[in-house]
């Protein structure tokens, strides 16, 4: 079965926002000692606050398997506030402001399936999203921009985090045997920067692809509950691939061409 860029676009996504949803909740679930600062944010004391995170943690998870398997408008826009209030939190609670833009994904990747998929409204809020939604020229290039946009949040603020040597980077750059992590993590905040600007700018296909390795690989190095942290960052992942395929070929102008020379065919054909 051969897809569409729009398929692949479409269920990249869709699979980004459920592993948002899935790993954000198995922290829950797993009880998160760092969560307690950001229930504090709302006067909610650190036992209670434990109490609730296996609660929140069961939505979030029911969230994502909803949209591996029945896409609701609804909860993929659900995700776009709840992957911002998250991120949020984080400078709220006293962590550097570029914590929030780093988590750019994690709002960015249902924002742009949204505007693939038409948009929401009152009207649609609880049908489900489908593959086979082809958008318009303006969707298009809404979605292009989206993409673009949170590719340079999250490249820049994790970038920004190297710069002002983040103390976990610093320890993955000892376990990974630099000697000078501090200046290894200048050199990597700098590549990352420049990075996210080239994105913003002018994306090269070539170069987003390697932009999304090097982040699918930095994710990996978490010394504490990888997989979960991993699976957590789906949202960055999915931005840069789709980007990547929005890089390929623009399927509006493309179809709008195959229209164009079927009819100067068809139309030369009873000429003769």
């Amino acid at each position: 079965m051969k897809f569409t860029v729009e398929q692949k676009i479409h269920y990249t996504l869709r699979i980004a926002c459920a592993m948002c949803f899935i790993g954000h909740g198995s922290f829950g679930i797993i009880g998160k000692e760092i969560w307690t600062n950001y229930f504090a944010v709302f006067g909610i004391r650190h036992d209670t606050a434990f109490q609730l995170m296996p609660y929140v943690g069961a939505i979030d998870i029911l969230c994502g398997i909803i949209i591996l398997f029945y896409p609701i408008r609804a909860v993929i826009f659900w995700l776009v506030i709840w992957g911002m209030v998250t991120a949020l939190l984080r400078p709220l609670s006293g962590e550097p402001y570029p914590e929030f833009i780093e988590r750019a994904g994690n709002f960015g990747a249902p924002l742009a399936l949204l505007i693939l998929s038409g948009g929401i409204n009152f009207k649609n809020i609880f049908s489900p999203i489908s593959p086979f939604v082809f958008p318009k020229e303006k969707a298009w290039s809404n979605l292009r921009l989206c993409l673009q946009f949170a590719a340079f949040l999250l490249l820049s603020g994790h970038g920004w985090l190297n710069l002002i040597d983040k103390s976990s980077l610093l320890g993955e750059y000892r376990l990974l045997g630099f000697d000078h992590p501090a200046q290894t993590a200048l050199v990597a905040g700098l590549f990352e920067i420049l990075a996210a600007i080239s994105i913003l700018i002018r994306p090269l296909r070539s170069a987003v692809l390697f932009f999304f390795i090097w982040k699918m690989a930095g994710e990996l190095l978490y010394p504490h509950d990888e997989l979960f942290e991993f699976i957590e960052r789906g949202g960055s992942y999915g931005i840069l691939l789709a980007l990547w395929f929005t890089l390929e070929i623009n399927p509006v102008l493309k179809r709008k061409d195959e229209r164009f020379f079927a009819t100067n065919f068809l139309m030369n054909s009873k000429r003769r």
